[in-house]
């Protein structure tokens, strides 16, 4: 696995003031805690629950990923955005394991993403969250105005099962 797109060096984000975070966010895919992060898509997580770990790598492959860390290099969150680099990006799979919530890790992750150098240029960054509304919106994200206008399509039996609510 590489550390992000091809011919960039994975980075380390501190905070808007310089100074190193309580977590350090980067986006160098070798740190990311496969096992754990797995762990938590397929067993926990109601949007991913049963995704078979081959799709998660493959996932995780075609992303940009940020991992957050505590001081002794130990995964504490985890976020990916899948992008095309230069107009649109959506960012997926954002969670704090249970023993780091509370601690402001989110807002770090979410900084991280929102002021990534290889995404300034990218015209719209969307994504779909059924609790964190006003985490998103300290970053400038809001609800879709144009909504009407946008379409999914959700595919039945994914993962062997229903679609999943969200």
């Amino acid at each position: 696995m590489t550390g992000s797109r091809p011919g960039k060096t994975p980075g380390l984000f501190h905070g808007a003031d310089g100074t190193s975070m309580t977590y350090h966010i980067s986006t160098d895919k070798t740190r990311l805690d496969l096992d754990a992060i797995y762990r938590f898509l397929s067993e926990i997580a109601y949007w991913s629950h049963g995704i078979p770990r081959e799709l998660f790598l493959t996932s995780v492959e075609n992303s940009r990923c940020y991992g957050a860390y505590t001081a002794d290099g130990t995964q504490a969150a985890f976020a990916r955005v899948i992008t095309d680099y230069a107009t649109f990006g959506y960012i997926a799979d954002v969670f704090v394991l249970p023993d780091h919530r509370g601690r402001g890790v989110s807002k770090q992750l979410v900084a991280a993403i929102t002021e990534d150098p290889e995404l300034k240029e990218v015209r719209r960054l969307s994504l779909i969250t059924d609790h964190a509304h006003e985490l998103y919106r300290q970053f400038g994200f809001d609800e879709i105005a144009d909504a009407p206008r946008r379409m999914d399509l959700k595919r039945a039996g994914t993962y062997g099962k229903a679609p999943y609510p969200c």
